[in-house]
């Protein structure tokens, strides 16, 4: 590549500017130059004036603090040339002794006052402000960060903005805070400029009125005025554009909107309401009887209610223009094409709730449903190892006010009611005094409650019920729908991305597995197996390492998946099994364990099992009995069978048990102690 054509023009331009500066400081330069820079500094200030007045947004100005510091060092190397030509030959050039005789009215006094209001406006009154307000913005952009990214996480869970954009917006925020950060320190460059400006102009002043009585000869009285006219024009020479920069940065700090047409804008509101500009007419026109100039406030009166009129018409004519603009949007929403298209999306989890739930979902009203539905997707990630598909909240109107549904892939799968105002109390089977409230149903495990108000709470609590707040109910509720459909909502975009994520960090594993030994819909199936009985897959690298050892000799991905439970043993045990503490389970019979052997068929779709229907009636018969005793006393029930019989066991039982925990010997750790209270016979 050619090296000249890689560097850009702007990038000459910009290190020509600094270099440029820097020999400045150096180097003496020819007064005819002087004159070149001084006017080329006062048009970047005017660039830079116009563009922050009339830019949209704040960020398009994003690098805004380092302009300041270059443009501020650049300034100070043009006042540190013009110092050295008035020293050295009292000839600074045409630009900065015009600012001295014309702008300084070539009197010493006039010059040096107009140059001290100059300093006092922009160090008094433009930094102070600037700096303060860039300070505060600073402090707020930074504290407001996390509910930003919360309200970025509600709309992403709603579905009302994607992955894309959420992206972007956090994006933005990020550089909002740089740039406001950034902003806060750079105008202490703004401050210690002005404090230069004025140090310069007062060591300018008395070493040149020291030069012109030592070199020159002349009287104190005509030194001070040669020089001090000089000085002043240079000071007055390189204070307006900083004014101009100081002015700059207290205009994009205090921007109220971050997009705004800040002139049309400022012009709306301050002359935006007729009533406003009658009252001053009014007003001016009083004042015009008094012994002040009654032709000039008469004429301001005029203007001001001419103002008001064109104004108040104007105003009408936008309400007409906005109506008719709203009719015709909504003529050609209704004359356009339906897009067929955008109906066939189907959203892989929907809660759907009445118009009496809208309170929950309304962060407006202190509704915190949104936020819940961000942490259950975090807490799902973190338990399974899977992310959870977007959920989207919607009212319908269709419902009961009390009444809300979920959905999976369109297809409704459960449904609820709670009552807005009251708590759900639950007996945890030790309490002896009832309270009275409103009969119902857990809904997320169909356990007996009452619905209490809120005066009951604390009463309730104290003897020993557990309550809960209705969005804890919807939240629990959408959390165990999850938790039993996550199988199915696990998608082969879903399986790469998680493949891609573990490429990063493990490569080797990933190349070697797939596709080279199965395909992505077979870890797919195996995944999906997995999550179907609540076993994580956050350990993906230990799940992938298995299934590349096993995957050379079968490709049955329900025996590979019997292959990683395996593997997986001790997260398994860590799930179901307590430490230092024996575990009362149920066992099966050998001879059924035999007789299930015997019934497997195996063919090119899978393995099934041709058991007598009799036979299998009477094992989960005898496996009902051993579960209601383990119930009973107050343990989960928790199956055990031999390795090559379980998931056939689990198979056969999942239709009539929901939620079986069956395991294989080989899925236990050595270090868990087990006791068999039980055992299914046929």
């Amino acid at each position: 590549m050619d090296i000249a054509a890689s560097v850009k023009k702007t990038d000459v331009g910009i290190a020509l500017y600094l270099l440029a500066a820097v020999a400045f400081f150096i180097i003496p330069i020819p007064n005819f130059l002087l004159d070149i820079m001084i006017a080329f500094n006062i048009s970047i200030a005017l660039i830079v004036l116009m563009n922050v007045l009339f830019v949209q947004e704040v960020l398009d100005m994003s690098f805004f603090p380092t302009l300041l510091l270059f443009t501020t060092i650049f300034r100070i190397s043009l006042n540190v040339s013009s110092t050295k030509l008035i020293l050295s030959s009292g000839d600074p050039g045409n630009v900065v002794r015009t600012f001295g005789t014309f702008v300084g009215g070539n009197n010493l006094i006039i010059g040096g006052i107009i140059f001290l209001i100059l300093i006092i406006i922009q160090f008094m009154v433009i930094n102070k402000g600037s700096e303060r307000v860039a300070e505060v913005s600073a402090r707020f952009t930074l504290d407001a960060m996390p509910g930003k990214q919360m309200a970025i996480d509600a709309d992403l869970n709603t579905g009302a903005i994607d992955d894309q954009e959420a992206k972007r917006r956090r994006d933005k925020i990020q550089e909002e805070s740089a740039f406001f950060g950034a902003m806060d320190g750079a105008t202490k460059y703004v401050k210690g400029d002005a404090t230069a400006g004025l140090i310069i102009t007062v060591v300018n002043m008395a070493g040149g009125t020291a030069l012109g009585m030592i070199n020159q000869g002349l009287p104190f009285a005509e030194a001070i005025q040669q020089f001090g006219i000089l000085t002043i024009g240079d000071g007055l020479v390189s204070q307006i554009p900083s004014l101009l920069i100081s002015l700059s940065t207290g205009i994009l700090v205090t921007k109220g909107s971050k997009a705004a047409d800040f002139s049309g804008t400022l012009v709306k509101q301050l002359f935006g309401l007729p009533k406003v500009l009658y009252i001053v007419a009014a007003s001016m026109a009083v004042l015009a009887f008094t012994p002040l100039n009654t032709v000039l406030f008469l004429g301001f009166a005029a203007a001001f209610g001419v103002s008001g009129y064109s104004m108040s018409k104007t105003l009408g004519e936008e309400e007409i223009e906005q109506e008719v603009a709203a009719e015709e949007t909504e003529a050609e929403e209704i004359r356009k094409p339906e897009n067929v298209v955008s109906l066939l999306q189907v959203d892989p989890i929907e809660l759907e709730f009445g118009y009496g739930i809208i309170p929950l979902a309304d962060v407006n009203q202190g509704g915190d449903l949104l936020d819940r539905v961000v942490m259950i997707r975090r807490q799902i990630a973190l338990e399974l190892g899977t992310v959870v598909p977007i959920i989207r909240l919607r009212d319908n109107i269709q419902l009961n006010p009390n009444q809300y549904i979920i959905k999976i892939k369109g297809i409704q799968v459960t449904e609820g009611e709670i009552l807005f105002d009251h708590y759900m109390a639950m007996n945890p089977g030790y309490v002896e005094e009832e309270i009275t409230g409103i009969p119902t149903f857990e809904p997320s495990f169909h356990l007996p409650a009452i619905w209490i108000t809120e005066s009951q709470r604390e009463r309730a609590e104290s003897l020993g019920y557990t309550v809960v707040d209705p969005p804890s109910i919807i939240a629990t509720h959408l959390t165990e729908i999850i938790r039993s459909h996550i199988a199915e909502l696990l998608t082969r975009q879903d399986v790469q991305n998680l493949v891609d994520n573990l490429k990063e960090s493990n490569p080797v594993i990933v190349d070697e597995l797939i596709p080279k030994l199965l395909g992505l819909g077979d870890v797919q199936k195996v995944l999906q197996n997995l999550l179907s009985e609540g076993i994580s897959i956050r350990d993906l690298l230990s799940i992938f390492e298995v299934l590349a050892d096993h995957a050379t000799t079968t490709h049955d991905t329900d025996v590979l998946t019997e292959y990683v439970r395996q593997g997986l043993k001790r997260a398994i045990s860590g799930r179901y099994f307590a430490p230092n503490e024996v575990t009362q389970v149920i066992t099966v019979d050998p001879k059924v364990e035999q007789d299930i052997m015997a019934s497997i068929k195996q063919t090119e779709q899978g393995a099934y099992l041709t058991l007598d229907p009799e036979r299998i009636k009477a094992i989960i018969a005898s496996l009902e009995d051993e579960i209601k005793k383990i119930e009973d006393m107050g343990r989960t029930p928790i199956v055990v069978t031999s390795p090559i019989v379980r998931m056939y066991f689990k198979s056969m039982t999942q239709d009539y048990i929901k939620d079986l925990i069956v395991v294989s010997y080989n899925e236990i750790d050595s270090n868990v102690e087990l006791s068999s209270v039980g055992m299914v016979t046929g």
